[in-house]
C-alpha cells in the first residue's frame, strides 16, 4: 500500500490549489490528488464563466469577502507569474428601476466595507462604460476580471507533477478508514494510506463527508444555470461585465452578461433544480440523486419558500422568449435571434433541514480528514486563498 503526507480528494480548482500550496509551504512533503474523471476540472471549475470576482456581494468579515479579497490578488499574482492570460476589465451592477435604488446602495456600501474599489455612476457614466445597457444607476468596479480557471487548473497540475506530487485520474474514491496516525484512502485506483486527507469534492462533498465519519449537518442540492451565448454580430452590446441588482427574494445573482477571456460572450444563468448531481442537460436524470432532494426537508423548505420564482426559473428554462425577455432588462437591443445555447454549469447548494441556505464557506476538521463542506461562488477566485487556510491547518501537523 502506498504512503503519502497529504491526499487531496477531487481535481477541481479548489483541490489543486490546496494541492499546489502544500507544495510550495512544505516543499518535499508528499501529495497525492485524486480525481474521479479523466482530467481535472470536469465540473464547477470546467463549467465556470471565468469571472475574477471583486468581493463586493458578500458579508463583511465572511469567509466569502476575506478569501475573495486575498484569493483574488493571489489568482491574479499566479497568472502573471504563469504566463495564464487575464483581464481586469471591470463591471458594472446595473439598477433598471427606482426600487432597486436600495438594493444597489447596500451592494456599494457592502462594497466598501470590504476595500473593494467601487463608485456609485449615473445614466451617463454608466453609457460611457457600457454604450447598450438599460438602468438609472450603477456601480462601477473597475477591479472585476475575467480568466479562464481550466487553463489555471492544467497549470496547478504540472506544478504539482514537477514538485512531486501525484495526479490520479480515474480513481473515484469510495471509502476512508481513519486509524490513529493515518487515513486509508480507498479508491477506483487502489487503496492509499495518507497522514491527512482533504475533501474538495464539490459536488459530492456532503457524501464525502459522510465517507469521513462525520455525518453532514447539510446536503447538496444541485442546480443547473443555463446560458446563451452572443453570435458574433452581437457581441458589441456587451463590452465587459454587466449584472444586475440581486433579487434580495431569491438566493442567486439573477441573469447577467460576461466577457470571456476568448472573447466569447455569455448571457444567463438562470436557475433551475437538476435531476442529477451532474445533470448538465434536461435529459439528465440519477434517481439517487433525485430521491434525496426530494425527500430531504431542506429542499422542501425551500421549495416552498420559492415556488413562484422557480417557477419563472422553469419557464425560462423552456422558453427562449422568456429568457430573452429577462436579458433585454439590462440589453434591451438584444433579441432571440443574437442568442445560441451554450453549455449548462450546476451549482453545489447546501442546504440546511431548516431550508436555510449556507451562504459562507464552511471548511471542517473531523480526525485527520479536513472537509470542504461548502465553497460556492467565489471559490474559483478565493481557491489559491482557501488551499493556503487548509494547508496551514495540517502542515505544522505532518
Amino acid at each position: 500500500m502506498q504512503t503519502t503526507d497529504v491526499v487531496v480528494i477531487g481535481g477541481g480548482i479548489v483541490g489543486l490549489a490546496t494541492a499546489y500550496q502544500l507544495t510550495k509551504l512544505r516543499p518535499g512533503a508528499g501529495v497525492i490528488v485524486f480525481e474521479k474523471e479523466p482530467q481535472p476540472a470536469m465540473h464547477q471549475t470546467g463549467h465556470n464563466s471565468g469571472v475574477l470576482h471583486s468581493g463586493i456581494y458578500y458579508k463583511p468579515g465572511s469567509l466569502r469577502a476575506l478569501n475573495c479579497r486575498s484569493g483574488k490578488r493571489l489568482m491574479e499574482e499566479f497568472c502573471a507569474q504563469e504566463n495564464i492570460p487575464f483581464d481586469i476589465c471591470g463591471k458594472v451592477i446595473v439598477a433598471c428601476s427606482e426600487d432597486e435604488l436600495p438594493g444597489l446602495k447596500k451592494i456599494f456600501e457592502r462594497g466598501q466595507a470590504n476595500g473593494v474599489d467601487c463608485a456609485m455612476i449615473d445614466r451617463p457614466r454608466l453609457c460611457e462604460i457600457e454604450p447598450h445597457t438599460a438602468g438609472i444607476a450603477a456601480i462601477h468596479v473597475p477591479e472585476a476580471g475575467i480568466v479562464n480557471y481550466g487553463a489555471v487548473c492544467r497549470r496547478l497540475v504540472e506544478i504539482v507533477e514537477q514538485a512531486g506530487g501525484r495526479f490520479v485520474v480515474n480513481a473515484a474514491v469510495t471509502g476512508l478508514r481513519q486509524e490513529a496516525d493515518y487515513v486509508t484512502v480507498e479508491s477506483r485506483a487502489g487503496e492509499f494510506r495518507a497522514r491527512w486527507v482533504v475533501n474538495c469534492t464539490g459536488l459530492q462533498s456532503d457524501r464525502t463527508t459522510r465517507l469521513s465519519g462525520k455525518e453532514p449537518e447539510v446536503k447538496i442540492v444541485p442546480f443547473r444555470g443555463e446560458y446563451f451565448e452572443l453570435h458574433d454580430s452581437a457581441k458589441r452590446l456587451c463590452r465587459n461585465l454587466i449584472y444586475p441588482v440581486p433579487d434580495p427574494n431569491f438566493p442567486f445573482l439573477g441573469v447577467h452578461f460576461t466577457r470571456m477571456i476568448n472573447g466569447d460572450v455569455e448571457c444567463g444563468p438562470n436557475a433551475v433544480l437538476a435531476f442529477a448531481r451532474e445533470g448538465y442537460r434536461k435529459r439528465n436524470i440519477n434517481l439517487r440523486d433525485l430521491a434525496e432532494t426530494l425527500t430531504y426537508p431542506g429542499f422542501l423548505r425551500l421549495a416552498a419558500k420559492y415556488w413562484r420564482t422557480g417557477c419563472g426559473e422553469m419557464w425560462r428554462s423552456f422558453s427562449k422568449a422568456a429568457f430573452v425577455k429577462a436579458l433585454q432588462r439590462l440589453v434591451p437591443e438584444i433579441q432571440a435571434s443574437d442568442l445560441e445555447a451554450a453549455p449548462a454549469g450546476v451549482r453545489a447548494m447546501a442546504l440546511a433541514r431548516d431550508g436555510s441556505i449556507v451562504d459562507d464557506f464552511v471548511i471542517e476538521e473531523h480526525r485527520r480528514v479536513v472537509n470542504v463542506c461548502n465553497a460556492p461562488s467565489p471559490a474559483a477566485t478565493s481557491s489559491l486563498q482557501i488551499g493556503l487556510s487548509i494547508i496551514e491547518r495540517v502542515v505544522g501537523r505532518l
